[in-house]
């Protein structure tokens, strides 16, 4: 079993994150990990499928953000799902009328960011575990779609200004190419917040200026965040539900949005459940839509 402190190293070291097995055996050793060597396991008090994993001396006795556990796998679920994940996502569309593979995948993603999460967690406070963490995602997602069988990239594109010598460049996380070209657009976040706004206004921008229709979808982990004093912690959410309705409404509504944990809302309210589903539908249905 690894030390906190190894994988405290482990994980800021982004070069160890190169392809899904590498994902695959950092969480491994973070779900064996977890098992035996934490402080506390916290309830939280609003939402009791959350959880919040608070670590010893070793981790300064840091609290990690929530933790679904209707989504997180115990190592033992998790060793079996893994092993098989590569096949499953090669043959994707195989198990499109197969539930329980759909949430198997959902929740492969979700834990195994979510370990990453975690233990970048353990580190004191920092941008620079903030952002270890949004490019690991970010590369998750790239090479979980390279898996399905696509061309994809990631690249800074100029497009021109009309009547100007200007150009507007967009960082791209993802750009599904057919022959290549750009076939479709993905964001890829592990939260929405203070990041929704600007998805919307760079589709808007991106089409007008290249008077193009491009699908342009977005993936997130997760909304919420840890809410509250120790040791009182409750989840809070930070789907901004005015803004997500209002860009939708009034702008232009993203051609998908999709994320690991789905907030309750979602999967009530009319106008957000025709427009956010789980990320199984992205990949077992909806990016096919966009390549063929």
């Amino acid at each position: 079993m690894k030390t906190l402190e190894e994988i405290m190293s482990w994980v800021s070291q982004k070069e160890r994150f190169e392809k899904i097995e590498d994902y695959i055996e950092f969480s491994k050793y973070y779900l064996e990990f977890i098992q035996t060597e934490l402080q506390a396991k916290i309830i939280a008090q609003n939402e009791n499928n959350y959880c919040f994993f608070q670590y010893r001396r070793d981790g300064e006795y840091n609290v990690t953000r929530p933790i679904n556990e209707d989504l997180f796998l115990t190592l033992s679920d998790y060793e079996k799902i893994a092993s098989n994940m590569e096949n499953t996502l090669k043959n994707i569309r195989d198990i499109k009328d197969n539930e329980l593979e759909r949430k198997y995948v959902n929740n492969f993603v979700y834990t195994t960011q979510q370990s990453i999460s975690c233990a970048l967690d353990a580190l004191p406070s920092s941008n620079t575990a903030r952002k270890v963490n949004g490019d690991l995602f970010e590369r998750f997602m790239q090479l979980i779609i390279k898996t399905l069988g696509l061309t994809v990239d990631s690249e800074t594109i100029s497009v021109q200004v009309p009547n100007s010598n200007e150009f507007m460049k967009y960082q791209n996380d993802i750009e599904i190419k057919i022959n290549g070209k750009i076939a479709a657009i993905g964001s890829v976040k592990t939260s929405s917040k203070d990041r929704i706004d600007k998805i919307f206004l760079d589709k808007l921008m991106y089409h007008r200026l290249t008077q193009t229709d491009t699908p342009y979808f977005a993936i997130f982990l997760h909304d919420v965040q840890r809410a509250g004093k120790e040791p009182a912690y409750k989840v809070g959410q930070t789907f901004l539900t005015g803004h997500f309705k209002a860009y939708t409404i009034a702008l232009n509504p993203l051609d998908g949005v999709y994320y690991c944990d789905l907030r309750p809302i979602m999967k009530t309210d009319t106008l957000l459940k025709e427009h956010i589903k789980s990320l199984d539908y992205l990949l077992c249905e909806d990016i096919w839509s966009c390549v063929n």
